[in-house]
C-alpha cells in the first residue's frame, strides 16, 4: 500500500530551540483552516503528545525507531495518519542526535529519512545573525538522504535582526519559511521531567496552543509549509494494525488515567482491544472503586510524586487495588505505576502490593534500556527480549523482588523490578506494538484467572 499523505518533519540544532512551540501551533494552524491533522512526536516522550492532540482534536501518536525498529515507523505513521489532509512530525532533541552509541539510531533524521518526508528546521536566531547560514548549511549537508525544505527563525529580536539573517540566509540555498518573535504566553510551564501535562493544566494549555497556533499564524508561510508537507516521497508500507484476536466474553481492563497518570501509548489501548479486552479508565485521585467487572489493571507513567498526598488519601481504592493483588488478577505497572504499588512513597502510605518504599531522588535516571524478561509474567514469557525507557527522578528500595521483571544489558547489567503471582511492575516504559504478544498474554491471564 502506498501512503502519500502530506506530511512534514519539524526539528532543530539542539533541544530548547522551540519545536514544541512551532509544531503545536503549526497543527493547531492548519487545523483550523479545516485540515484533517495527524499529529506525531519522534522518540519516547509522552508530554508533547498531549498538547498535539489539544491542538488536532486526535491522539498524538510517538514514532520511536529504538523502542519498536526501524521496520515499524512507517506502518504506525500510515495508522496514525489514514484519513487525514496532513500530518506533522515534531523531532526531538537535535536533528541528527540519537540513542546514545547507535549511530543514527532513533534520531529525527533517521525518522525522517524512514517517512520520506522534507525537515523544516527550527533555529533559535537570538545570540547570532550571519552564523546562522553556516549553522544551516552544516545541517543541510551533512547527511544528503536529509533533505531540509525551510527554515523557522525562532526567538527573533527585531525588524534590523530578522533582515541580517535572511540576508545571511540568501547564499544558503534553504528558504525561510517562517520568523516568531519572543512572545511570553506562549510559555509552558516545566518540572523535574519536562513539561507539565495537558491533564493537569487543561484551561491554562488550551490558552497556551491558541498562543502557538497564533503566532505561527502570524509568522509562518502556512502556504509554503503546507507545499513542502505535499512534496513528500510516497511511502510503501502496509498501515500497523493490532492484531484481532476472536475471544467469547470480553475482560475489563481497568487503565489508570487523571492527572497522576497521564502516560501512556495509544496503541496500548488498541491492543488491548483487539486482544478482547473492554479497557475502562479510571482516576486513582478521584475514584474511589475500581471499575465494575474489573479482571486486570494497567497502570503506566506519570507523576505521583506530585499527587502522593492525594493518592493516600484516596484509602478505599488502595485497598481495592490490594485485594486486586492478592487475587491474583493481572496487573502490568510501569515506572509511575510502580511506585504506587509500593508500600510507601516518600514517606505516604500507597497500595502495599510490593514490600518496597520509593523517594524523590536529586538523580535523573534517562535513557534507552535493551531487556530481557528473567521470568514467566503475565507480560512475557521467561526470555522475551523487548527495549525500553527509563525516565525518573525517584529510587525505589529495593529495586528488585526475589522474582525481578527484567534483566536490563545497560548502563550496567543488573536485575529491575518485581514478579509476584498476577503483578509486572518496573520502572521500565515498554511500547507493546513492538510485541504484541504483550496484549495477547495479558487479556488471556485476564480472562482465565
Amino acid at each position: 500500500m502506498v501512503t502519500s499523505v502530506p506530511r512534514l518533519v519539524v526539528a532543530a540544532p539542539a533541544s530548547g530551540s522551540g519545536k514544541t512551540t512551532v509544531a503545536t501551533g503549526l497543527m493547531a494552524a492548519f487545523a483550523a483552516r479545516g485540515l484533517a491533522v495527524s499529529p506525531h512526536k519522534v522518540g519516547p516522550d509522552y508530554i508533547d503528545p498531549g498538547y498535539h492532540a489539544l491542538a488536532t482534536g486526535r491522539v498524538g501518536r510517538n514514532l520511536d525507531a529504538y523502542l519498536c525498529g526501524p521496520e515499524l515507523i512507517g506502518p504506525l505513521f500510515a495508522h496514525g495518519a489514514s484519513g487525514c489532509d496532513i500530518a506533522v512530525v515534531e523531532g526531538v532533541m537535535g536533528l541528527y542526535d540519537g540513542a546514545a552509541g547507535e549511530g543514527e539510531l532513533a534520531s529525527t533524521a533517521q525518522v525522517a529519512k524512514l517517512l520520506r518526508a522534507p525537515v523544516v528546521l527550527v533555529v533559535d536566531a537570538s545570540s547570532q545573525s550571519r552564523s546562522v547560514a553556516a549553522l544551516v548549511h552544516g545541517f543541510a549537508s551533512w547527511d544528503p538522504e536529509v533533505r531540509i525544505g525551510g527554515v523557522i527563525l525562532n526567538k527573533v529580536g527585531s525588524d534590523r535582526h530578522e533582515a541580517l539573517l535572511r540576508e545571511a540566509l540568501d547564499a544558503s540555498g534553504v528558504p525561510v519559511l517562517g520568523v516568531l518573535r519572543r512572545v511570553k504566553q506562549v510559555d509552558t510551564p516545566s518540572r523535574h521531567l519536562g513539561l507539565v501535562p495537558v491533564a493537569e493544566r487543561r484551561a491554562a494549555a488550551v490558552e497556551a496552543v491558541a498562543a502557538m497556533a497564533a503566532q505561527v499564524e502570524a509568522g509562518c508561510d502556512l502556504d509554503a509549509l503546507a507545499g513542502l508537507a505535499r512534496g513528500a516521497g510516497a511511502l510503501s508500507c502496509e498501515p500497523w494494525e493490532p492484531p484481532v484476536v476472536p475471544v467469547g466474553e470480553r475482560a475489563v481492563v481497568a487503565v489508570a488515567g487523571g492527572p497522576a497518570f497521564t502516560f501512556s501509548y495509544a496503541e496500548h489501548a488498541e491492543l488491548l482491544t483487539a486482544a478482547g479486552a473492554d479497557v475502562v479508565p479510571f482516576d486513582p485521585l478521584r475514584d474511589e472503586r475500581l471499575p465494575e467487572g474489573t479482571a486486570g489493571l494497567v497502570i503506566g507513567g506519570g507523576f505521583p510524586e506530585v499527587y502522593a498526598g492525594e493518592l493516600s488519601a484516596n484509602e478505599p481504592l488502595r485497598a481495592a487495588v490490594g485485594a486486586l493483588a492478592r487475587s491474583g488478577a493481572p496487573m502490568a505497572a510501569e515506572c509511575a505505576g510502580l511506585l504506587y504499588l509500593c508500600r510507601e512513597l516518600d514517606g505516604q502510605p500507597m497500595c502495599g502490593v510490593l514490600d518496597a518504599s520509593a523517594r524523590m531522588s536529586e538523580r535523573l535516571t534517562l535513557g534507552y534500556r535493551d531487556a530481557v524478561a528473567v521470568g514467566d509474567s503475565v507480560l512475557a514469557a521467561a526470555g522475551t527480549r523487548m527495549r525500553g525507557h527509563e525516565f525518573h527522578r525517584t529510587v525505589v528500595e529495593p529495586g528488585a523482588g526475589a522474582a525481578p521483571a527484567w534483566g536490563v544489558r545497560a548502563p550496567e547489567r543488573r536485575v529491575e523490578g518485581f514478579v509476584q503471582r498476577g503483578v509486572h511492575a518496573s520502572y521500565l516504559h515498554t511500547h507493546w506494538a513492538s510485541e504484541p504478544g504483550v496484549a495477547r498474554r495479558f487479556v488471556e491471564r485476564c480472562r482465565t484467572s
